[in-house]
């Protein structure tokens, strides 16, 4: 493996609803298009990405072998400022379980739960 990629590779956060889920992350995140990645086996809608960028690429999914749920993996979102994602959360059907808070010299972090009972976080360096 080289050194200097990222360890993270993919992600895949597994969802019961995957259009609820589609319009909590779109509304979160502001996000205008997904890649629909679907096919006979599962759903999945991968998170736009831009090619060499830094950072790692991920989905949505609805299969049948990923159940959602608070506990297990959490994948921290990069953010400018995540109190600003964290304001859009509960208008997108989430809940906010802690709000905004110094990671300190790492910055700031929010934890929520997504419309599907998954916790994520949201990073910040401010």
């Amino acid at each position: 493996m080289d050194k200097k990629a990222n360890v993270v590779g993919w992600f895949e956060i597994y969802v019961d609803d995957i259009d609820r889920a589609k319009v909590f992350y779109q509304t979160v995140f502001e996000i205008s298009a997904w890649n629909d990645l679907s096919n006979e086996q599962l759903k999945m809608f991968a998170f736009p990405r831009t090619e060499n960028a830094p950072f790692s690429a991920g989905a949505i999914v609805k299969a049948d072998f990923g159940k959602p749920g608070v506990g297990g993996t959490i994948v921290y979102f990069n953010c400018i400022d995540c109190g600003e994602e964290e304001s859009r959360v509960e208008l997108a059907g989430g809940v906010v379980t802690q709000s905004k808070f110094s990671i300190g010299e790492f910055g700031f972090v929010s934890m929520v739960i997504d419309t599907e009972g998954n916790m994520i976080g949201l990073h910040s360096k401010d």
